[in-house]
């Protein structure tokens, strides 16, 4: 595929300017090249279009951060928050996963660390559908009656929370299928676990959740309603169940019809 193609095909699945595209490219390519160990990976990436290459290579040796590192250098490069570099992000593996065979995408998959995976998906043909971080928080704000900031506010305090109470392999199943941007407070419950083997009682778990935000109870338990039933839209079944099977059944009331 040649770099215009490249480009092209870019700016009709995102709907950039060729400028943004362009950054975009290079911002993620350039951040992904200090990412990549040596090997097949890296390999792959050296068969793309020559003008891309100087990018991919300028880094002198790989560093094994992580995907919430990855995006805050792709914001940085490119001028833009972390959402709109994490949407940009996808959608360049997104054309990288057209310009070469799914089991090169696999091996560049091989090289960076799972909390990758919603950013690879597409690139990789999989069937699973990342919901976008914005349509999360905006199911949430619809079910909880709260703006953009106070649904960003409760969606943190019920996932870390979950992730406290839930044991460290069901919080990184729940990272793998959600979209970047939702991962930190997962990590930051995980790493906080309380110890609680899920037994924690769901009216405890809502005043934890109310007092993260500094609300009233009553508002606590209607967030994280809000926040488990777009839960449930986000993740697989099975990922959901998971999620619930660590949980004692009085935490199914959180569920809306």
């Amino acid at each position: 595929m040649e770099y215009e193609e490249f480009i092209d095909i870019l700016k009709q699945y995102d709907d950039l300017g060729t400028e943004e595209a362009e950054r975009a490219v290079r911002a993620t390519l350039q951040t992904l090249g200090e990412r990549l160990p040596d090997g097949e990976g890296r390999g792959v990436l050296q068969r793309l279009p020559m003008r891309v290459k100087p990018w991919i290579g300028a880094a002198d040796a790989h560093e094994p951060f992580d995907v919430e590192e990855f995006l805050r250098r792709v914001a940085e490069r490119e001028e833009v928050d972390v959402e709109v570099a994490a949407r940009h992000a996808r959608d360049v593996f997104w054309v990288l996963g057209q310009a070469v065979a799914p089991e090169e995408i696999t091996d560049i998959a091989a090289g960076l660390s799972e909390d990758f995976d919603p950013l690879l998906v597409e690139a990789q043909r999989r069937s699973l559908r990342v919901m976008p971080a914005e349509e999360f928080l905006a199911r949430v704000a619809s079910r909880a009656g709260l703006d953009a900031a106070g649904a960003h506010r409760a969606s943190e305090a019920v996932l870390q929370t979950l992730a406290e109470q839930v044991a460290g392999g069901r919080a990184e199943n729940l990272i793998c299928e959600l979209a970047v941007p939702l991962h930190e407070p997962l990590k930051r419950g995980a790493s906080e676990g309380l110890a609680t083997d899920g037994r924690m009682p769901l009216e405890d778990f809502t005043c934890r959740v109310a007092e993260r935000q500094g609300v009233n109870r009553e508002e606590g338990r209607g967030h994280a309603q809000a926040v488990f039933t777009t839960l449930r839209e986000a993740v697989t079944e099975k990922g959901f169940l998971d999620v619930m099977a660590g949980l004692p059944e009085e935490y199914r009331t959180l569920l809306s019809a």
